[in-house]
């Protein structure tokens, strides 16, 4: 379970295009594990990880600059002011 939280708090972030998914990816991951190992259960690192997740977009959603990921029609992603 640690190797597992630890893997996905490395990958998750690199995943993530913009702030606020970069800020959610990582409050998440480590609300996760701060959450799995304050209480020792799975429940505590969903709690954690919820609690982070939203944290971290709140969070990487105030550090964008005013500028959207948009889709073309191809499914290819561009950026622009919103």
């Amino acid at each position: 379970m640690k190797k597992l939280l630890i893997v996905a708090s490395l990958i998750l972030p690199l995943a993530a295009c913009t702030q606020t998914e970069k800020g959610a990816a990582i409050g998440a991951t480590g609300g996760a594990i701060i959450g799995g190992a304050a209480t020792g259960n799975v429940r505590g690192a969903a709690v954690g990880a919820a609690i982070g997740g939203v944290a971290g977009a709140l969070i990487g959603h105030a550090n964008e600059p005013g500028r959207c990921i948009y889709r073309d029609r191809y499914g290819r992603r561009y950026e622009a002011a919103c």
